[in-house]
């Protein structure tokens, strides 16, 4: 699993070869989804043996925006839940400064712990405030849209 790990995406982005792989591979795979099925695949492995693996619909579903993300050239890092992070690491998750995120913290809006001096976030606290973040704006948006269509702006 070392090995696996000094290739990742972890502290690069990827090169154009792997670019062109996510982006095939995102093909097939998005070519053989059935709308809330398990998805199966087979792979034919060195030596012709071939395997067949059935992804649930949210295993798919990350793939491919893992898939995506390399097939646009990004890099990506995966956050376990449960993991602790740095008032920095949440900052950048959510695009904001940190001086911002602390204050969210100071007024409650995100739950947090001290480690000695150091603020740590829970990866789940701070989805869980994002998710509501992002409902809260389309909701604004959506008001905004309605009432430019009530004043025949739209």
């Amino acid at each position: 699993m070392n090995a696996l790990r000094k290739g990742a995406f972890f502290d690069r982005l990827p090169d154009e070869v792997e670019i062109k792989n996510a982006a095939q591979l995102r093909t097939i795979v998005a070519s053989q989804i059935k709308e809330g099925e398990p998805t199966k695949l087979s792979l034919a492995l060195e030596g012709g043996e071939v395997r067949t693996v059935t992804l649930a619909p949210a295993l798919t579903a990350s793939l491919l925006e893992v898939l995506r993300l390399v097939s646009s050239g990004r890099g990506f890092r995966v956050i376990p839940v449960e993991s602790e992070l740095t008032t920095q690491q949440a900052a950048d998750l959510l695009n904001v400064s940190r001086p911002f995120l602390v204050k969210l913290l100071e007024e409650g809006e995100i739950p947090f712990a001290k480690t000695g001096r150091h603020r740590r976030v829970r990866a789940d606290d701070l989805f869980a405030y994002k998710e509501k973040r992002d409902a809260s704006r389309s909701d604004a948006l959506s008001d905004l849209a309605a009432m430019d269509a009530e004043d025949g702006l739209v």
